[in-house]
């Protein structure tokens, strides 16, 4: 069975290479524009099954695997900072405070016609970040197409004073626990 990465990100193509599988990456396009009162659990578990589902389009008989992720503050979507103004923006921001990611994950068998999804909830807590500390860590990472402006598999971890997650890889973008759990029950043998 083909299985398809419903995804652009290079993280999530970097986690799914872990677990060893052979797999090709298809870019669907997906209007990921948040509906009037959807919250972030909604819209990251919307996102990943369109995002399986327009994939599945192309390739009928596939395994399908889509994932978003969305970072909130008290509740409000945050998105990619996109440069270094909006980055510095947003670390002031949480600085001191705890940034909730919700990262959906959907795995469509085209053959069978089969689902499974997950949204996997991630509490990030930021220590105080003073200006100069701030600067010097998007200088080195420079994080601008990253939901919260870090990396927490780089230097970005220097920034936090704890994480309560149950999958740490769903952080970086994909929860490869969960992946891996609806994996077998498809039939991929895993390890």
């Amino acid at each position: 069975m083909s299985i398809i990465l419903a995804s652009a990100s290079p993280h999530r193509r970097m986690l799914l290479q872990r677990l060893g599988l052979d797999f090709a990456v298809s870019a669907p396009e997906v209007d990921e524009t948040p509906r009037p009162q959807e919250g972030p659990a909604a819209l990251v578990q919307r996102l990943a099954r369109a995002k399986a589902g327009a994939a599945a389009a192309l390739h009928p008989r596939a395994l399908l695997i889509g994932a978003d992720q969305a970072a909130a503050l008290d509740g409000a979507i945050i998105g990619k900072p996109g440069d270094h103004v909006r980055a510095s923006a947003q670390l002031r921001a949480v600085a001191g405070q705890t940034l909730t990611f919700h990262t959906g994950l959907c795995v469509l068998d085209g053959r069978m016609g089969g689902s499974r999804e997950h949204v996997d909830v991630t509490r990030v807590h930021f220590r105080a970040l003073g200006e100069p500390e701030i600067e010097r860590y998007l200088r080195t990472e420079q994080p601008y197409n990253c939901a919260g402006s870090f990396k927490s598999e780089g230097l970005g971890i220097s920034l936090f004073e704890r994480i309560e997650s149950q999958d740490p890889t769903a952080l970086v973008g994909l929860p490869l626990i969960m992946l891996c759990r609806f994996l077998r029950e498809f039939g991929i043998s895993l390890p």
